[in-house]
C-alpha cells in the first residue's frame, strides 16, 4: 500500500523539471534500472528525490526508493511514447522548451555573476568593513515609564523629582510590557527604538531622566539612562550568511542595471497596444 502511494507521489518529480544535482560517477553511481536498454542511474533517483515537496522529503530516501524507481520507469516509458508520437515536433513543445531554456539561462549567468561577484575575500571586506562602522558606534542602557496622557507623566517626573524611586514608579504605574522588570529596556542601539525615544536617550546622560515627557505613537514616556557602551560586533561566522546574501542581491541588481544601459525598451498595455505616455528609449527608461 505504501508503495503505490509512494510512487504516485514521487512521479509528480520525476515528471516535472528536476533541480540539478550534482553528477556522481563511477561505482558511487549505479545502474539501478533499464528501460528498453535506457539506463536509469542512482543519482537520478537522487535528482527525484531532491525534486520532492518538502513534507514528503520527511520520508527517509531508501524508505521512498522503490516508488522513486517506479516514478523513474514510468517516466520513461512515457517519454519515449512521447517522441514515437513526435509530441517534439508540436507547436506547445517547442514554446515551453523556449520558455524552459530562456529559464534555466537567466538562473546559469546569474549564479555565475553572483559566484563571480560574492567572493570569500569580497564577503571578509565587507564584514571588516561593517564591523569597523558597529565598533564605533554607541549603545545606550534605558529605563522608561510609559504612561497615557502627558498629564499622567508629568505627575511621574513630579514624583521623581520629589525622589521617587524610578523602578518602583515604572513597576506601580507604567503601561508597557517591561514595566514588571522596573521598566528596564536593556541595552539598544541606534534605529532599534522609535525616532523621538531614541533621539532623546542618546542625548542623556548616565543617571539622568527626562524632566519633559516624551511623545511616541505608543503614548508618553519618561526616560532614564543608565548606562553606555560600544556596541557589540558579532563574529564573521554569525554576520557571514547576511552579508553573503545582501552582496549576492548587490551583484544580481548590478548585473540587470548593467544590461539595461543601451537596450532599446518599449513597454506596452495588458492588450498589447502602445502606451500612449511612453516611447521606446535607451537603457530601459522610457520618456513622456
Amino acid at each position: 500500500m505504501f508503495m503505490r502511494f509512494a510512487s504516485a507521489l514521487v512521479i509528480v518529480a520525476v515528471f516535472v523539471f528536476a533541480a540539478p544535482v550534482a553528477p556522481v560517477l563511477g561505482a558511487e553511481n549505479p545502474v539501478i534500472a533499464t528501460v528498453n536498454g535506457a539506463e536509469i542511474h542512482l543519482s537520478d533517483a537522487q535528482a527525484a528525490y531532491q525534486n520532492l515537496p518538502q513534507q514528503y522529503k520527511q520520508v527517509p530516501f531508501e524508505a521512498i526508493f522503490p516508488g522513486l524507481v517506479d516514478s523513474l520507469v514510468d517516466a520513461r516509458l512515457a517519454t519515449a511514447d512521447a517522441r514515437a508520437q513526435k509530441l517534439q515536433e508540436d507547436k506547445a513543445f517547442k514554446e515551453q522548451m523556449v520558455r524552459i531554456e530562456g529559464q534555466l539561462l537567466q538562473q546559469m549567468m546569474l549564479a555565475k555573476v553572483i559566484k563571480e561577484g560574492v567572493s570569500d575575500a569580497a564577503v571578509k571586506a565587507r564584514y571588516d568593513a561593517a564591523a569597523k562602522e558597529l565598533a564605533n558606534e554607541e549603545q545606550v542602557k534605558a529605563s522608561h515609564i510609559l504612561l497615557k496622557t502627558e498629564a499622567d507623566a508629568k505627575a511621574v517626573v513630579a514624583e521623581l523629582n520629589k525622589g521617587g524611586d524610578f523602578a518602583e514608579l515604572a513597576k506601580k504605574k507604567s503601561t508597557g510590557p517591561s514595566a514588571p522588570s522596573g521598566g528596564d529596556l536593556g541595552f539598544f542601539g541606534k534605529g532599534q527604538m522609535v525616532p523621538e525615544f531614541e533621539k532623546v536617550a542618546f542625548t542623556m546622560k548616565n543617571g539622568e531622566f527626562t524632566k519633559t515627557p516624551v511623545q511616541t505613537q505608543f503614548g508618553w514616556h519618561v526616560i532614564r539612562v543608565e548606562d553606555r557602551k560600544k556596541q557589540d560586533v558579532p563574529s564573521f561566522e554569525k554576520m557571514a550568511p547576511s552579508l553573503r546574501s545582501e552582496l549576492s542581491q548587490e551583484a544580481g541588481i548590478a548585473y540587470i542595471t548593467k544590461l539595461r544601459v543601451g537596450a532599446k525598451i518599449a513597454r506596452f498595455n495588458s492588450d498589447g497596444s502602445p502606451q500612449k505616455d511612453a516611447e521606446p528609449t535607451a537603457g530601459g527608461k522610457a520618456t513622456k
